[in-house]
């Protein structure tokens, strides 16, 4: 018979595990949904958010589309680490 203690132990480590997968999957998710936004916004454009986000006159950065491929570009780490696991072959950590 299992005791209540390790029942516990064993469900709140399933419940790190799932939570440590997930988290995985939606840092997967960030770069290419900032990257189908740019893509969106280059496309369509012109709309009230862009207005407001190109106040800074002048600068390359102003804008939409150039504030999505940069969230974009931050958010790639995960997507590097997930092509360097499969290059050595290894689990994820």
């Amino acid at each position: 018979m299992t005791s209540p203690v390790s029942a516990a132990a064993s469900v709140n480590r399933d419940s790190v595990a799932a939570a440590r997968h997930l988290a995985r999957w939606l840092g997967l998710a960030a770069t290419p949904t900032f990257a189908i936004m740019a893509l969106l916004s280059a496309v369509l454009g012109g709309g009230p958010a862009d207005m407001l986000c190109s106040a800074g006159h002048g600068s390359v950065l102003a804008g939409m589309v150039p504030m999505y491929l940069l969230m974009s570009a931050f958010h790639s780490a995960a997507w590097f680490r997930l092509i360097a696991e499969r290059r050595r072959g290894g689990e994820p950590s």
